[in-house]
């Protein structure tokens, strides 16, 4: 089995849609389901987030919206976005990251509509996956998530979802296809012209 590695954060309708999309890469591969906390990512990054800057934020969730459809996925946006993620994240490390506990928790908020806020619910969710909530404040579940966050900044995370495919890093749900053409023939990522682009000289800056 080839590993890999998932990183993902619940808030992310990218995400989730990546998520169906993880079907579509060929058998045979080890997915490792990390979550990390989208908000590390962009404070390390030095940058704001689709849903930050209004007019990407009404482009964003209308893309989504139309791109879930087009695909046959079932997509509701939750009652509230953005949103904290961060008990959902819990959860899912609580849970081991299993893929079966993964996809529930991401249907709980992308499929029916709901306010991902809504601490009963929540508590039903936990209660359905095995989970005691109050285990969510446990030192190892938070670490494990700190972990996952400053690992994928290490390694160059900067958005999600993004995959780690034997070192290199593809983000993005329409990425996929990419992500097959390596795993089909690395040489499509390690070439000398992709080594030229890594290295591409700078020649102009924004003046922040």
């Amino acid at each position: 089995m080839r590993p890999i590695a998932w990183y993902f954060d619940f808030v992310s309708p990218f995400a989730y849609i990546g998520l169906h999309r993880l079907s579509e890469l060929p058998r045979g591969l080890a997915v490792e389901y990390r979550p990390v906390l989208f908000a590390g990512l962009l404070n390390h990054f030095g940058q704001k987030g689709p849903a930050e800057i209004e007019a990407k934020r009404r482009y964003t969730y209308r893309w989504c919206h139309w791109w879930a459809q087009s695909l046959g996925i079932a997509f509701r946006f939750p009652a509230a976005h953005p949103f904290n993620p961060l008990h959902h994240l819990r959860l899912a490390i609580a849970c081991g990251c299993t893929p079966e506990a993964v996809r529930r928790i991401f249907e709980a908020i992308w499929t029916t509509g709901a306010d991902p806020a809504d601490a009963a619910a929540f508590g039903r969710l936990a209660l359905a996956l095995g989970v005691d909530a109050a285990r969510l404040g446990a030192p190892e579940v938070k670490d494990a998530l700190r972990r996952h966050t400053e690992t994928a900044t290490a390694r160059g995370v900067f958005g999600v979802p993004t995959l780690d495919v034997e070192g290199e890093l593809f983000w993005g749900a329409d990425s996929i296809d990419f992500v097959r053409a390596f795993l089909a023939d690395p040489a499509v990522v390690r070439n000398p012209e992709m080594r030229r682009l890594d290295a591409l000289p700078v020649a102009a800056a924004r003046k922040l």
